[in-house]
């Protein structure tokens, strides 16, 4: 199978190359527009492989999108690109409009232009996947049921706001052209490589260096973590065995606190780097609480498990500590993005 892959420099997105790369015999066209939290090292290690290629590109720009699916010919479509930090979305909504609106719009019609001059087979195998977020979905009260393929949307942040506009679109483009689509929506990725302004690898540098580990408000909001790995096999199913028209919400069922997330990592730290100042729980400090924070999000995942034979095989504990290891180990490259990209964006507690 040949895939368009969209974001493929970016932390989810690279982690679906590698695994396909190093477990699958599909080919992939890489289109990523490189913007600041993309990095090439992420998938330098599958970079030589000649079923991979890579294209500098913005999924906006519709003349380049054309020219890539008549050069490339795939069979199908995984649309990872977008912007996807809540607070940026707070102080600048418009790149969350135009990427993840507007970037998927262009890549609906381009598919589509595309897929109508395939043959009627080609056609029919044809897929289009959409990976989207559980923030969609709005917030979960302590005693609700977690978020299912059916549950209403109810996104409350710009950036939730842009990915549920996005997923209307896909939706609609299969209901209205017949254009073989599906959504996937997923809970919150952690693992290697993440950029350094989300919630795990932030704290996790922070404490490394022992600096401040900010959490907002009392920290109990709640996320439903999945490492990015577990993800990564999770869409590759779906690209595989996936159905036009679908829905699958992809979850580990391991919802945890961010104030449990952040004193988790900081005892993995004191075990394997301790440091002569004492246990870094003492690093903690509660910070005003971000506008409309949702309180809690968790998915269930039981029809992705049944329709795609996929179930996440990390626990968070297991996940948490390769993710530490990792950071531990790469210090180079996240001193390079601190250094050279990352501008210390407010705190960070989304995928």
């Amino acid at each position: 199978m040949r895939i368009l892959l969209t974001g493929g420099c970016g932390f989810i997105g690279s982690a679906v190359i590698r695994h396909i790369i190093n477990s699958t015999s599909h080919s992939i066209l890489n289109i990523d527009a490189m913007t600041y939290a993309a990095s090439a090292s992420t998938v330098e290690s599958v970079a030589a492989n000649e079923r991979y290629h890579f294209s500098k590109t913005d999924i906006t720009d519709s003349d380049a999108l054309n020219h890539l699916f008549e050069s490339f010919r795939p069979h199908a479509v995984m649309h990872l690109a977008a912007e996807s930090h809540v607070d940026r979305s707070i102080d600048g909504p418009s790149v969350f409009i135009q990427t993840n609106v507007v970037g998927t719009y262009t890549l609906l019609e381009a598919t589509r232009k595309y897929w109508l001059t395939l043959d009627k087979i080609d056609r029919e195998t044809f897929k289009f996947h959409h990976i989207s977020t559980d923030e969609v979905f709005g917030a979960l009260h302590p005693n609700d049921p977690p978020f299912t393929e059916t549950t209403a949307y109810d996104p409350r942040s710009p950036y939730s706001a842009s990915k549920a506009a996005s997923d209307h679109l896909v939706r609609a483009w299969y209901h209205t052209y017949g254009l073989p689509t599906f959504v996937t929506n997923t809970t919150n990725n952690y693992g290697p490589w993440h950029f350094p302004e989300k919630l795990i690898p932030l704290v996790t540098l922070n404490a490394i260096e022992e600096k401040e580990l900010p959490i907002y408000g009392t920290g109990e909001n709640v996320r439903d973590w999945l490492f990015v790995e577990d993800h990564a096999e999770a869409l590759v199913k779906a690209i595989e065995h996936g159905r036009a028209g679908e829905t699958y919400a992809i979850g580990a069922r391991q919802p945890r606190t961010n104030l449990h997330v952040v004193k988790t990592i900081c005892t993995i730290l004191d075990e394997l780097s301790p440091s002569a100042n004492g246990s870094r729980e003492r690093l903690i400090r509660f910070v005003s609480d971000r506008p409309g924070h949702d309180f809690r999000y968790e998915i269930d995942p039981s029809h992705a498990e049944q329709e795609l034979q996929w179930k996440a095989h990390h626990n968070f504990e297991n996940g948490i500590r390769l993710t530490v290891q990792w950071y531990l180990q790469n210090r180079t490259w996240w001193e390079t993005i601190r250094n050279t990209r990352y501008t210390g964006h407010r705190l960070g507690t989304t995928k």
